[in-house]
């Protein structure tokens, strides 16, 4: 399952939540072509990686979170283990964020 994440508030409690999980977070905009093409992939990763944490940011809804984690494309995604940042890129490269995912996991 992929949580869409609204604000800092709510980003902070479920990173706390999570411990030691690999965290992927996806940096994405609702008007953003890339975006919607690899929704589908992140969705089928999320299913076969049930051990990692998969969450979703609207860079429109929360500018905050997108301006905290320096986002200036989209997708972008950013991996996080134990509170730090593990891995990140931009594109929609649904191998490349596997092979991060494997990595870090």
């Amino acid at each position: 399952m992929v949580r869409q994440i609204k604000d800092k508030e709510e980003y902070d409690q479920v990173l706390a939540e999570c411990g030691s999980k690999l965290v992927v977070i996806d940096f994405y905009a609702t008007w953003c072509g890339p975006c919607k093409m690899i929704s589908p992939k992140v969705q089928e990763m999320a299913e076969a990686y049930a051990d990692v944490v998969f969450l979703k940011v609207d860079v429109d809804e929360s500018e905050e979170l997108a301006l905290e984690f320096n986002v200036n494309c989209m997708p972008t995604f950013i991996l996080m283990k134990n509170g730090q940042r593990a891995a990140e890129f931009s594109g929609a490269n649904a191998e490349k964020l596997r092979e991060l995912i494997v990595q870090h996991k």
